[in-house]
């Protein structure tokens, strides 16, 4: 089971609490749900309140772009007007009224400037090497709620000393890859930066409500060459803004995130269900359905248990987490991912 549908920060999962923040803003008759066609029936299990026609699977991964370009297709055919929010399940903001406020921030500088892409920067607090980043330019006044600046550039995830260089100029925001959008702008720009991909979207689009939708998804999708939206389009795009976000965020995009989110015990372990520990320090254990997990003379490593699977890596591996991924979609294993 992905993250996002476990409950790894208070009783709701990830992606419940995502469709949570957005009461108030936008209603679950407005929400649509990207994900993999494996956790169609999950998804639309923790989110009744989103019609089930909304939750739209998959087929293959195929990367950022690929998925934005089919739920603004999918958007602008019900709404060619709509102003499009795009958030990833696996964020913890615990200050919703703030990060209201910057929502609507980003659609006061869209209402100004329709054709303006608003991405939404976290001012940095450390030297993260994880993070990709957002370089600030001018200030833009076009809001009254939020600080807003022109995006001067984009930055790739940096090594160490490049990150600490972030930090001490005082003008990059951690990217948070959340991004909002007239529907129209961002098809008008990845028809213009990816026209190959769109003619494959446009396809799928034709034959959404028909009853060869399924099998057109399938077979236009599998032939889309996956590259993420910032490549694709954000790091090309001339205007894009950048909304300084006062809402406490992180991104739960590795399981050492938990650490950050959990108060460690005496022994600086960060845990999530039922844990026994016999001389172990600094591990990061995840576990549910009332299992027990004991480990005896470890460090520093990860342990989660699923209903159907289990983890261990030492904490310096995880990003050999990739290719485990790998290994089970060639494998065809794809109900363990």
């Amino acid at each position: 089971m992905p993250k996002q549908l476990l409950h790894l920060v208070g009783e709701r999962s990830m992606l419940q609490a995502t469709s949570d923040r957005l009461e108030g803003l936008v209603s679950a008759e407005q929400t649509l749900v990207m994900t993999n066609k494996h956790l169609v029936a999950p998804v639309r299990e923790q989110l009744p309140d989103v019609p089930p026609e909304q939750i739209v699977g998959e087929p293959m991964k195929r990367d950022t772009a690929a998925c934005i370009a089919l739920a603004a297709s999918l958007i602008h055919n019900a709404d060619p007007d709509a102003i499009m929010l795009v958030l990833p399940a696996d964020h913890v903001i615990s200050t919703d009224q703030q990060f209201h406020d910057c929502m609507q921030s980003g659609v006061q500088l869209i209402e100004k400037a329709p054709d303006r892409i608003v991405t939404f920067g976290i001012r940095p607090t450390y030297a993260a090497e994880s993070f990709g980043y957002v370089q600030r330019g001018e200030a833009i006044s076009d809001t009254d709620v939020a600080k807003a600046f022109h995006v001067a550039s984009f930055r790739e995830k940096p090594d160490r000393q490049t990150a600490e260089q972030y930090l001490q100029a005082g003008t990059y925001d951690w990217n948070s890859g959340i991004f909002m959008w007239r529907a129209a702008t961002i098809l008008k720009a990845l028809r213009e930066y990816e026209p190959e991909m769109m003619q494959h979207i446009d396809a799928i689009s034709a034959s959404m409500g028909t009853p060869g939708f399924a099998v057109t998804l399938e077979r236009e999708f599998e032939q889309i060459d996956g590259r993420s939206i910032d490549y694709a389009v954000m790091e090309r795009y001339p205007d894009v803004a950048v909304v300084e976000a006062s809402f406490s965020w992180d991104d739960v995009g590795s399981w050492q995130a938990i650490g950050r989110l959990t108060e460690p015990d005496l022994q600086g372990n960060c845990v999530r269900g039922h844990y026994l520990p016999i001389q172990s320090q600094r591990m990061i254990v995840y576990g549910e359905d009332e299992h027990l997990v004991v480990t005896i003379g470890m460090q520093d490593m990860i342990v989660v248990h699923t209903s159907n699977a289990t983890l261990i890596a030492p904490k310096a591996e995880e990003e050999s987490v990739r290719e485990v991924v790998k290994q089970l979609q060639t494998r065809d294993w794809t109900d363990y991912l």
